[in-house]
């Protein structure tokens, strides 16, 4: 009978261990509970991130104002007819 209680004991104390130290324990399943918001998270931004893009692209696909833009701003692009006027700071 004291073999069956010691037996019991060393089954229960490595019950407990798996549960609160060992794989798929009660930490490990909390730390990866962190893990999951944090790249939810980061998902989320670069979803965002994409959306954005993506509205971008195809307004330059469509609209020509954004091309006329980019031009205006990247390579100094004048239309004809147009005057530039070149301001310069003093330094």
């Amino acid at each position: 009978m004291k073999w069956l209680l010691g037996i019991l004991v060393v089954l229960l104390c490595a019950l407990q261990y798996r549960l609160w130290i060992g794989e798929g324990s009660l930490a490990q399943a909390n730390r990866l509970d962190q893990e999951l918001k944090v790249q939810q998270a980061e998902n989320d931004r670069l979803l965002e991130r994409n959306r954005l893009i993506h509205v971008e692209v195809e307004d330059l696909k469509t609209g020509l104002d954004t091309i006329e833009e980019r031009a205006r701003k990247d390579i100094g692009l004048i239309k004809k007819d147009e005057t530039f006027y070149m301001l310069l700071d003093e330094q």
